[in-house]
């Protein structure tokens, strides 16, 4: 579920997730993305798999591992 949008980016926390939630929670949220937006995911492990599609799709990730062991991954379209 997006909980909201600040300057174009959607949020989308999936942590404690079983699969395949998280990743089709992700791809539901790109789904009705916005072009010119972003969608920042909170996830409690880096998803391998995920990636792949992404590239596939033409999207551009940046991951952030966080203190607690989890990431932050912002996705945009490529431009």
């Amino acid at each position: 579920m997006l909980v909201g949008h600040t300057h174009m980016t959607h949020e989308l926390n999936v942590c404690g997730l079983p699969p395949p939630e998280p990743f089709e929670q992700i791809m539901r949220a790109l789904a009705s993305l916005p072009d010119e937006a972003a969608l920042q995911v909170h996830i409690h492990r880096e998803p391998y798999p995920l990636y792949e599609v992404l590239q596939g799709d033409g999207y551009a990730w940046q991951t952030t591992p966080l203190a607690d062991g989890s990431f932050m991954i912002r996705i945009s379209r490529h431009a």
